[in-house]
């Protein structure tokens, strides 16, 4: 369908109102951050090109992603209640256009910051907030943190591996030791004083071995060194917080597959991550049409009354959010209802405004 004059002057209203407003908030969250991160910045040393290329620009497309639902919200509302209070709405349908095909506009503008909202989350943020998180573990949090003492981690299904702890630098796993299993009953295991990870060929370097073969009778071997081919990665060996940040949508789905070939049981928080990145944008079209919805009527409380209103709604979405990833974690939700189950929601309250829209 051809858009025309009316839909461009809507179009343009809805897109310039949503850039216009997280372009203000994002120039102030970066004076508040720079105020709360300075002493970190000055201490650590960091150069003015490393903060501004690094830090802040990376942060711009995180930001409003992460924002995008409640400034939709927001400039939908905020638009509309002034067109409603110019009895603007009142002409247009007072013309003989529907409220449906009134709504074109807002789709389309709520589509295209769908598509932007799904870009930035499943691609683009994943590559630049590896260069943000980089520098934030380097000169704010440390992000990668050991996992301790007495790590046992399980490669692959009935293959455990046991590190008595790790030097992350240095990538060297002190008292290592490696048990397959077949059957419940032991088959191998080896047992070696430290554990080197060569960057260059991704094998580990066993240093002072002993090796235990189980068969129809016990063998054992010894020597000093021994190249040997894991399915243990140095970054299995330590923690990274919130490390499916740094993942576009199919590194999360290879990460899933990888941990359920291992028989590893934390594969929930990617799974959720994984369906809320997918159902996220479906979000921005729900909250466009709820907001043009609720803002076309006229009313004694004018644009205050919406934009109250709509915060109010805006914050109920995020927190339902909140609330279906603590359920899917808990096992009460699955991951797929986990998120979509807001959408499912909201949706129903769009339909219920639409009806009540005036006609």
């Amino acid at each position: 369908m051809i858009m025309k004059k009316l839909d461009w002057y809507i179009f343009k209203k809805y897109i310039g109102t949503f850039f216009f407003a997280i372009s203000l908030l994002i120039i102030i969250v970066i004076v508040f951050d720079v105020s709360e991160n300075i002493d970190s910045f000055i201490k650590n040393e960091a150069t003015f090109k490393e903060v501004v290329f690094h830090y802040y620009i990376p942060f711009i497309p995180y930001f409003i992603n992460l924002f995008i639902f409640l400034f939709v919200f927001i400039s939908v509302i905020f638009f509309t209640s002034k067109m409603a209070g110019h009895t603007e709405i009142i002409a247009i349908l007072s013309s003989g256009i529907s409220f449906k095909r009134f709504l074109l506009p807002y789709i389309m503008a709520g589509s295209l910051l769908a598509l932007i909202s799904f870009y930035l989350g499943n691609f683009l943020i994943p590559k630049t907030d590896s260069v943000r998180r980089e520098f934030k573990d380097k000169y704010i949090e440390r992000l990668t943190k050991s996992s301790g003492s007495n790590i046992h981690v399980q490669i692959e299904r009935g293959t455990y591996v046991y590190v008595g702890n790790f030097d992350i630098k240095k990538k060297i796993a002190y008292r290592f030791s490696m048990e397959e299993f077949e059957d419940n009953e032991m088959k191998y295991k080896v047992i070696a004083d430290r554990a080197i990870y060569d960057t260059i060929n991704g094998r580990w370097k066993l240093h002072n071995y002993t090796e235990r073969f189980f068969d129809v009778e016990e063998t054992m071997n010894k020597g000093k060194e021994k190249d040997t081919t894991l399915r243990l990665e140095p970054r299995d060996l330590y923690n990274i917080k919130e490390e499916f940040e740094e993942m576009n949508l199919f590194e999360i789905h290879n990460h899933i597959k990888k941990l359920e070939l291992r028989g590893a049981d934390n594969t929930m928080p990617y799974r959720i991550e994984m369906h809320k990145r997918i159902a996220s944008p479906f979000a921005i079209l729900i909250l466009t049409v709820i907001g043009a919805a609720l803002s076309s009527r006229k009313t004694r409380g004018g644009m205050g009354l919406h934009i109250g209103l709509g915060i109010v709604i805006a914050f109920s979405y995020i927190l339902f959010m909140e609330f279906s990833r603590v359920f899917a974690m808990s096992g009460i939700f699955s991951p797929m209802l986990a998120a979509w189950f807001p959408n499912i929601l909201f949706s129903l309250i769009g339909i219920y405004f639409f009806v009540k829209a005036p006609k």
